[in-house]
């Protein structure tokens, strides 16, 4: 990770001041303070400034650092948070070279979208971290339905615009034995994105707020918006009240009740209906044979008929 973030200084070698004589010989601590220094540097899309005046947050927020490109913001999540970052620091990026998505999968994330992180710090075991992904999905589909469109979740983690994905969430923890260190859950949202400069197999599946608005989207506004919902069903989670965003979680799946794929490592599928999901985040799927059996991860894929 320490190399990752020596190629992000690099490329802004003019851009910062250095008290070592190469970039290479600095410390983590002194990379992580000169990233922070350059995340406060004027970027051309998204203006730090403008989300900050649309923000009524308590510390989702507070520290927002916005950088032209970087690899992925998670990676640059997960580095600041090794250093002390606050609870609520965001990361946003115009672009991504190394966007990642769920199993490994990379991330188109050109210019055109959101792409941003936040660090977190939940008291929590880690086997409740998987329920931070359901939260955030929640806090994207409000924020996107309050623009008028019939945003619906599909497990884990994408958000969905008539069958459309338009967002995707991945959530990474750092555990330590029974505890979690940080949790940092990605988020992508395709806002002005032109779905023709993606690669053309994914073209077909994906949607962006443009498209389906037929107008230009304020991402200062949008990113505004999502940390404040976000920040509400956050603190809902920290206080464990579950069963409130899992109803909500609930209401607008487009999972429960289609006949779905999920693929698994090593080649492994599990057909079924899905049925629902339990209080640990897990899909209980009901197999051809009428056994209902519970489902931890896996992309899950919603098929049209048997």
């Amino acid at each position: 990770m320490k190399k990752n973030m020596q190629e992000l200084l690099s490329k802004n070698e003019e851009k910062i001041s250095k008290n070592s004589d190469s970039i290479l010989n600095i410390t983590e601590e002194e990379i992580a303070s000169t990233i922070k220094e350059l995340g406060t540097k004027k970027t051309e899309r998204i203006i730090v400034d403008e989300i900050k005046e649309k923000l009524n947050t308590e510390y989702i927020g507070k520290e927002i650092y916005c950088f032209q490109e970087v690899d992925s913001t998670n990676t640059v999540s997960k580095f600041l948070a090794e250093f002390g970052t606050d609870e609520g620091t965001v990361i946003i990026a115009e672009t991504q070279t190394k966007g990642k998505g769920s199993r490994g999968k990379k991330w188109e994330s050109p210019v055109g979208g959101i792409w941003l992180s936040i660090v977190l710090r939940p008291d929590i075991s880690p086997s409740k971290a998987s329920l931070i992904t359901l939260a955030a999905g929640v806090g994207v589909a409000n924020v996107l339905r309050d623009l008028g469109v019939d945003a619906r979740i599909k497990w884990p983690n994408d958000v969905l615009i008539n069958n459309k994905k338009v967002s995707g969430i991945l959530t990474e923890a750092n555990a330590k034995f029974s505890t979690v260190d940080y949790v940092i859950v990605g988020i992508g949202i395709d806002s002005n994105l032109n779905i023709d400069t993606l690669p053309s197999k994914i073209q077909p599946g994906t949607t962006s707020l443009k498209e389906e608005l037929k107008e230009d989207i304020d991402e200062s506004q949008i990113i505004a918006n999502f940390l404040v919902e976000f920040e509400k069903i956050y603190n809902k989670f920290k206080k464990e009240e579950f069963d409130d965003i899992l109803y909500d979680w609930r209401k607008m799946s487009q999972t429960i009740g289609s006949y779905v794929e999920i693929q698994q490592p090593l080649g492994k599928k599990l057909k079924g209906y899905a049925v629902g999901i339990n209080r640990k985040g897990a899909l209980i799927l009901e197999k051809d044979n009428g056994n209902l059996i519970k489902v931890i991860s896996g992309e899950c894929i919603i098929k049209e008929d048997k």
